[in-house]
């Protein structure tokens, strides 16, 4: 068994009901982080959407209406990303803040709206500093 294999082997725990819409909600988010959401950040949601494992099989336009109603909860971006503090286990907290940190980065520069923004969801998530530094590194070399 190689190193991949090994390290991905693992068994994954039952997610719950809201974590797909809070997984996508996450990358909306990080897209939105300017201010601006529109059918550009739509379809980067989406092709990463088609990426994930825990989206396979399922269609996008259904899990992109729940986070849309996650979002409408609350008064603005900033408020809504305490909602990602619900993610049901913290395997799916650090997918989460993967995800917004490949999507801010996939730019080239992120800019100071998208820094805070995974600052916040680092926070919020609980998502150990160590963590976030390994990522951070091996999203630079990506």
């Amino acid at each position: 068994m190689g190193l991949l294999s090994r390290l991905t082997g693992k068994v994954t725990p039952q997610k719950a009901p809201e974590d797909d819409a809070l997984l996508v909600h996450a990358m909306m988010l990080m897209c939105g982080a300017d201010g601006m959401f529109d059918d550009a950040e739509t379809e980067t949601v989406e092709a990463y959407f088609a990426q994930v494992p825990e989206f396979h099989g399922k269609n996008f336009g259904d899990v992109y209406q729940a986070a849309v109603k996650i979002l409408r909860r609350y008064p603005n971006l900033i408020d809504s990303v305490k909602s990602l503090s619900g993610l049901s286990t913290q395997g799916l907290k650090n997918k989460a803040y993967i995800l917004a940190a490949d999507i801010a980065m996939s730019s080239g520069d992120v800019d100071e709206a998208e820094d805070r923004m995974l600052e916040a969801m680092q926070r919020v998530m609980e998502v150990p500093d160590s963590f976030c530094e390994k990522v951070i590194e091996v999203l630079s070399v990506k």
